[in-house]
This record gives C-alpha cells, sequence and structure tokens, in this order.
C-alpha cells in the first residue's frame, strides 16, 4: 500500500484543514514547521524516519496572480525560492543570478544540482497552476509583491515553505504535490480581507481527491 505523508505548516492549518488522516495510517498528518528553514529541516527528518512514497504539502498561500481565485485551491507545477542571494530592494540577486546553485549536487554527479527552482509532482486531480514562489517573509506591500514579480514574473502565489519543503524531498528523492489555499491577496495584511476558512476548505477537498485518484 502506497503511504503520503501530508505535510502542514501550522497547527492552525491542520486545524482548519480537518482531513480524517490518522497518524499511523497509510495517510499520515505531520506539521513540518513555519517557514522554509524550519520546514526544510522537519521534512527531511520525517523523510528518514518515515520514509513515504510520497509527501503532499498542505497550507495557505496568497496569490500574486488575480487569476487564481481567493478561497480556492490550486496544485502547482514548480516551486522557487526567494530571498536566499545578495543585497536587497531593487539591488537583490538571486543565488541563481549569481551563478550559485541552492545545491551543488554530488561531485560524481553534477547534474543533480538543484537551482532556485525545483519542478513538483503532478496532481492526478487538477491541473497545475504554474509557479509557486516561496519567500523567508510574505509580502507586506504592493513594492513587495513588484519586486518578486520582477525576479519570477510567471510566479502565481507565494508561501513560506513550498521549497525548503521541495529542496528536501528533491534530496530524499521522494516525489512532492504542493497544494495551498489561496487565503488572500499577497501584500494585502488586513487580515479582516482575509478568506482562511475557506481557503483551507478547499485545499482539504483538493487533497482528499488527490489522495482517491490513482496515480
Amino acid at each position: 500500500m502506497q503511504e503520503t505523508l501530508i505535510l502542514v505548516p501550522t497547527d492552525l492549518e491542520r486545524r482548519g484543514l480537518a482531513m480524517p488522516c490518522p497518524a499511523d495510517g497509510p495517510n499520515r498528518v505531520a506539521l513540518c514547521g513555519f517557514g522554509q528553514v524550519a520546514a526544510a529541516a522537519r521534512t527531511a527528518g520525517l523523510l528518514a524516519e518515515q520514509r513515504p512514497d510520497r509527501v503532499i504539502l498542505v497550507g495557505i498561500a496568497g496569490r500574486l496572480d488575480e487569476r487564481l481565485r481567493i478561497g480556492a485551491a490550486y496544485s502547482f507545477a514548480e516551486v522557487a525560492c526567494f530571498g536566499v542571494g545578495a543585497g536587497s530592494g531593487d539591488g537583490f540577486l538571486t543565488a541563481g543570478a549569481m551563478g550559485w546553485p541552492q545545491w551543488a549536487g554530488d561531485p560524481t554527479n553534477p547534474a543533480a544540482a538543484i537551482g532556485d527552482t525545483i519542478s513538483l509532482e503532478p496532481s492526478s486531480a487538477s491541473a497545475p497552476a504554474g509557479l509557486l514562489l516561496t519567500a523567508c517573509a510574505a509580502s507586506a506591500s504592493d513594492n513587495d509583491v513588484a519586486l518578486r514579480r520582477k525576479h519570477f514574473p510567471n510566479a502565481v502565489a507565494e508561501d513560506m515553505e513550498g521549497f525548503g519543503v521541495a529542496l528536501a524531498c528533491q534530496l530524499a528523492g521522494v516525489p512532492l504535490t504542493i497544494i495551498r489555499g489561496i487565503s488572500n491577496t499577497a501584500g494585502d495584511r488586513d487580515t479582516s480581507r482575509w478568506q482562511i476558512t475557506a481557503a483551507l476548505a478547499a485545499a482539504a477537498s483538493l487533497t482528499q481527491t488527490l489522495l482517491e485518484t490513482p496515480r
């Protein structure tokens, strides 16, 4: 039986998802932590301990593209890293622009190098929305959004854990699907306009559909 590890960044999201997945069944739920540093470290440990056949990361995200609907959920084709590099503001350079991979790969297999973007496992439950951008800090203004779009013009949403989880999964050779419910527009910090409950309900529904769809 295929074993799936479902990762959720925070307990708030886990409670909102209310997914019927026992910790000891084929579909197990665990917290990966807030932000890509904690998420990468925790995911690596869980992969070594549990050795799942695949991983699904589920939670909320902010949209960078208005074609994504607030309160709806999407899977993504790729995830990229914003914030690792040099400089700040308009002078920021990504690691890739500097010529540095995120992971250079084993010396005997340089083809295994990992850059600023990682491909994700296609979802059999829905068409992927495009590129998810992971940042260490969420956008707090339109200027923040513009800077992210300057470096990653194809990004349609932003989160804070996706790339860290993807890096850990890539190094372990475990396929990863990311599902995010869109709770808000990136850059909008007025939480009275956010739709967290609807976004999590949509993410839970899409995840359940994926779990029930043969690969």
